[in-house]
């Protein structure tokens, strides 16, 4: 039996750890992006995810798990957007506790609906996570062009991090559990 938690927490190190350098590279440049960029952003990395399942080859050479990376990070970014808005001046330090504090938010989440679907997703196709992240979008995306009103559906920060989540069994299951076979 898995211990899903520590492989989550495993690639919370992974995500975080390229998310932080990235920072020291680029600073907080992303600040400036509206959540809507943010979420085309999303379904450039998804959709070129779907296009290599589907291809089966790339011609740049990066695969599938730094795109999951990217989907994951690029997440936790449009959350803190929503929270903080854009171009307010925020020191590192707390975009860097915000971030851990979105991906706890995630785990729980995570491990919430995993009790209650109890672990459906290790028996599910990883090119469904894909599907499932490109559905999210459309629906954000919908979200998004109501100006963030719905009826009764979950607000664009829900799908956010029903997309981190999708993304993290991804990694999991491409990265995690390939290392523990080896």
């Amino acid at each position: 039996m898995q211990d899903t938690a520590k492989e989550y927490d495993e690639v919370i190190n992974v995500c975080q750890d390229i998310f932080l350098k990235k920072m020291e590279d680029y600073g907080t440049a992303w600040r400036i992006l509206r959540p809507t960029s943010i979420t085309d952003q999303i379904y450039i990395k998804a959709n070129r995810i779907r296009s290599i399942e589907e291809k089966g080859v790339t011609k740049v050479n990066e695969g599938v798990v730094p795109e999951f990376i990217g989907i994951v990070n690029y997440a936790i970014m449009g959350i803190i957007q929503l929270r903080l808005g854009t171009n307010e001046t925020v020191p590192d330090e707390r975009i860097k506790q915000m971030y851990a504090s979105c991906f706890q938010e995630a785990k729980e989440l995570m491990l919430a609906k995993n009790h209650d679907y109890d672990e459906a997703w290790r028996e599910m196709r990883i090119s469904s996570y894909t599907d499932l992240i490109l559905m999210k979008i459309n629906r954000t995306k919908q979200i998004e062009d109501h100006k963030g009103q719905t009826l009764v559906s979950e607000g664009i920060d829900a799908n956010y991090f029903d997309m981190i989540n999708y993304a993290v069994f991804g990694l999991i299951r491409l990265v995690v559990e390939k290392e523990g076979q080896a």
